[in-house]
């Protein structure tokens, strides 16, 4: 019986694009064990995957992980995440380990020098080139989330007037050059002559509140009301899905749901952009997602977003049409409603 270790400390969407590595490995590796380990503050994205047999989580106990971790005696180390401390655990474990390419020069030479030499291969897919020589290879089925019974958000949790269908707006980002500002977000929500249901953490409550006050019936603000498995069921509930560069747009994708992706500071030109798999795709006509990303000079500025403008302007966000993104979400909507996801 092989035993895998794969590593992936963060983030939500990082994890979520590498999810079919474990799928693959589970159903192509006869009696594979697969054992996952992340940060301990991710344990909600992961926990109810069915393909993952046991769990690893990183805190501050890194010589104690290290000596469970011997314990186990694997066969092979997966690191997704290549950085010091899975250089360390797989130094420590001294196991056959196959690594991710993080392209990490191809992208200082996009974000510092806008020299695009980035080779046009999704993370994902190179996730599973990590993999590939040991005979796993891409099902083609696209992104996995598993949402616990528990976690399943019931009818009366959200407002009647939404009963019938609801847009998803995910107004949150890990930084600040990652999101829309309020003023955008507002006019957007104002615009759509849909049910709205805003999608954030605790942190974006407040921003939440300032948007849903142009209209309290249409738009329901969710932010920290949820959590993540459950602003995940809310999406995977939604008609359509509008989002930042986020965790959650990644997980829309793998609920194969309508997206707009709006790209900020970052970009899919970092190739990391909306994933449903060949499979998938190959059956829908096309149009399921588009990314609204204004293809500026300066842009994408940062890997993971910045917290202010390196510019100081914030075209990137500042110069996105609304009335254009409102007839994207209408033509959306169309199609799902023409082939019924």
């Amino acid at each position: 019986m092989p035993k895998f270790l794969i590593i992936r400390f963060s983030s939500i969407g990082d994890i979520v694009l590498a999810s079919p590595v474990w799928r693959c490995i589970k159903k192509q590796v006869t009696d594979a064990e697969v054992h996952f380990l992340t940060k301990s503050s991710f344990k909600i994205v992961t926990e109810g995957n069915p393909y993952i047999d046991k769990f690893f989580y990183l805190e501050n106990n890194v010589d104690q992980l290290l000596e469970e971790l011997k314990l186990e005696d694997y066969d092979y180390v997966i690191d997704l995440h290549k950085n010091f401390r899975s250089i360390k655990i797989k130094r420590a474990l001294q196991k056959k380990t196959y690594t991710i390419d993080k392209l990490s020069i191809q992208k200082f030479l996009l974000t510092k020098l806008y020299i695009d030499v980035m080779p046009d291969r999704h993370i994902t897919q190179r996730s599973l080139d990590a993999v590939e020589p040991i005979g796993v290879v891409n099902d083609g089925m696209g992104l996995d989330y598993f949402i616990p019974a528990k976690d399943v958000v019931q009818k009366h949790d959200i407002p009647t007037s939404h009963w019938l269908g609801f847009i998803a707006i995910v107004i949150g980002a890990s930084y600040n050059t990652k999101k829309l500002p309020i003023h955008k977000l507002r006019e957007l929500c104002i615009k759509i002559n849909h049910p709205i249901i805003l999608l954030g953490g605790k942190e974006d409550a407040v921003a939440g509140n300032e948007i849903a006050e142009a209209d309290e019936i249409k738009i329901y603000n969710a932010c920290g009301k949820f959590n993540l498995n459950e602003s995940a069921d809310l999406v995977r509930q939604s008609k359509l899905v509008i989002s930042h560069d986020t965790g959650l747009q990644y997980i829309a994708c793998a609920f194969k749901k309508p997206l707009l992706a709006i790209w900020g500071a970052t970009s899919p030109d970092l190739d990391v952009e909306p994933y449903y798999g060949s499979k998938f795709m190959l059956q829908q006509p096309p149009g399921i997602y588009e990314n609204i990303c204004l293809k500026l000079s300066c842009q994408p500025c940062s890997k993971y977003g910045t917290r202010t403008c390196p510019l100081e302007h914030f075209h990137c966000m500042e110069k996105h049409d609304i009335d254009s993104i409102v007839s994207k979400v209408y033509a959306k909507l169309a199609i799902k409603d023409r082939v019924g996801l």
